[in-house]
């Protein structure tokens, strides 16, 4: 059994929250508004789930899943997070996140953005290229032969390892994109974005997705 801290309980962190307590997990929620207004939320998840500050639902979690708008990444708390495995669900929206000028100028990625600000931690990007709906749906077992698949980009070798096995234990095969530099071929505007897709097409899409 793992804590998953999260940084943000919206509708892809709530949800990944649901599918980690269906798996075996613990659960420490934050958001920016503060723990009370996380009631209800831990109330429709359980006794596995509880509310706290982003803080200390850095310090709580094994693994921590940072949910919220780009434009927020650097209130991430860093040192709670140093050498921890930090999942990044996040995309860039200029007209809500305001312009980032090497995003814009594709010199960078969100999520070299958000290993940069938490040096010492393992950055994993996953999770940001599914609707949150279909997200807590569509798992389904091993053996499925029309599995979907998520795609994962990661510095780590063994951070990715963890992370694939967690996603498998929420019913998803993952296709490894390669270094946090190449999370952009699954993000907005990409073939990858969106449809639902096996092992191997997922693999495909990534393959052809134009810089």
């Amino acid at each position: 059994m793992t804590t998953i801290g999260f940084i943000g309980s919206g509708l892809i962190g709530g949800t990944v929250a649901r599918l980690a307590i269906a798996a075996g997990h613990d659960v420490v929620l934050s958001n920016s508004r503060g723990p009370e207004t996380l009631a209800d939320l831990v109330a429709d998840l359980g006794p596995r789930a509880t509310a706290a500050t982003s803080t200390e639902a850095a310090e709580r979690g094994d693994i921590v899943v940072v949910s919220i708008p780009l434009k927020a990444y650097r209130e991430v708390p860093v040192e709670p997070l140093a050498g921890k495995i930090v999942i990044d669900t996040n995309n860039y929206y200029w007209q809500r996140d305001g312009h980032f000028a090497e995003l814009d100028h594709k010199s960078a990625t969100s999520a070299g953005l958000l290993q940069d600000h938490l040096p010492t931690s393992k950055v994993v990007k996953a999770f940001n290229h599914i609707q949150f709906e279909e997200l807590g749906h569509q798992g389904q077992p091993a053996s499925s032969a029309d599995r979907r698949a998520l795609a994962i980009a990661g510095d780590d070798a063994a951070a990715k390892s963890t992370v694939t096995a967690l996603l498998d234990s929420f019913g998803y095969d993952v296709v490894d994109a390669g270094p946090l530099a190449q999370s952009w071929r699954y993000e907005p505007d990409h073939p990858a974005y969106g449809p639902r897709m096996t092992r191997d097409e997922l693999t495909e899409a990534l393959a052809a997705a134009p810089r």
